[in-house]
């Protein structure tokens, strides 16, 4: 995560550029949270909420409160509560704490009816995060975490615990950062770039670790808290809206992250990879190449390949295209 603390790190070009949440994820955790017999709906917490994407989401709670340690995401979430909402001003509603997961110390014991994590839980270290989201979580309380991308192995293969959190399992082969919705061909042109070995020529090797290990792995690293902490939690779920990206996952269910943008949305979304910046600090030259950098060159290899599949003309920037992203959730219940 130390990307977002870079002097070069524009939070604002961040927020507006990652694909957003589909409405139908936040009504799966919260009919979740529902079906507990004691659900409150007082107070809900996004941990590393980032530019606040997910906290404003979370309006059913009258009190709501973004975890988050870096100052610039926190400064852009801030604006972010004031126009999110169809120009409505939230920041009564919500407030932002800067820290870190395994640090709640700002939330009393008991307090909190509901955390999330969105596109965060991956850098938790969560020996720590467990005991302190028991802590403040009230009975039956409800902590949900998701993340997108997600590759694929298989649950009756391992261990959980046993999994090397860098690890990719084998199963990853048909890892995609990404997908094309109709051009399924594009996917090698994608694992290419996004899992790449070769350092100067793809950004594989510039993730940062160990949070994109556990990312890849599915998740599946995290421990289950109902046998890290039997006393705390009496329940716990996963959850993949991955469709037919990951065969293997039990209970797959389709996919529901899916945006349709232009091409030109597209590039600012490559924009936002956090490899991108640290490639650039090692080659700062490729900025300056006349074909574009890397980021580029990969944009006009996917263009080239849906003008191959549709025998046409390279599509245009403000050409539409239409692009899905597979999903894991995390659902655990307070004893």
């Amino acid at each position: 995560m130390a990307t977002f603390g870079k002097a070069t790190f524009n939070a604002a070009k961040y927020a507006s550029s990652r694909p957003t949440y589909p409405r139908q994820l936040y009504d799966f955790v919260f009919k979740s949270h529902e079906a507990a017999k004691g659900a409150r709906w007082d107070t809900a917490v996004d941990v590393g909420c980032g530019t606040g994407q997910a906290t404003v989401e979370l309006t059913p709670f009258k009190r709501i409160i973004g975890v988050e340690p870096s100052t610039r995401m926190i400064e852009q979430a801030r604006e972010s509560v004031k126009t999110q909402l169809a120009g409505l001003d939230l920041s009564s509603q919500i407030e932002f704490v800067q820290s870190s997961a395994e640090d709640l110390s700002a939330l009393q014991d008991g307090s909190v009816d509901l955390i999330v994590a969105a596109q965060a839980a991956h850098w938790f270290k969560w020996d720590k995060f467990w005991p302190e989201a028991a802590r403040v979580l009230r009975k039956d309380g409800t902590f949900a975490a998701w993340v997108s991308p997600v590759p694929t192995f298989s649950l009756q293969m391992l261990s959980v615990r046993r999994v090397p959190l860098t690890q990719p399992h084998p199963g990853t082969q048909g890892y995609s950062e990404f997908r094309l919705s109709r051009y399924p061909s594009a996917t090698r042109l994608i694992n290419d770039y996004s899992q790449g070995t070769d350092p100067q020529n793809s950004l594989g090797t510039y993730w940062e670790q160990p949070g994109r290990g556990i990312l890849d792995n599915h998740f599946l690293a995290v421990p289950d808290p109902t046998q890290a902490h039997p006393d705390a939690f009496s329940a716990f779920e996963r959850v993949y809206f991955t469709g037919t990206h990951h065969p293997d996952l039990p209970g797959a269910r389709p996919v529901i992250l899916r945006k349709t943008m232009t091409w030109a949305e597209l590039m600012g979304y490559f924009r936002t990879w956090s490899p991108l910046h640290t490639f650039h600090e090692k080659y700062p030259e490729d900025l300056k190449r006349a074909d574009g950098d890397i980021a580029t060159r990969f944009w006009g290899r996917l263009k080239e390949e849906v003008a191959r599949v549709e025998e046409k003309e390279v599509p245009k920037d403000e050409d539409p295209i239409d692009v899905e992203w597979p999903l894991a959730l995390l659902l655990a219940r307070k004893a």
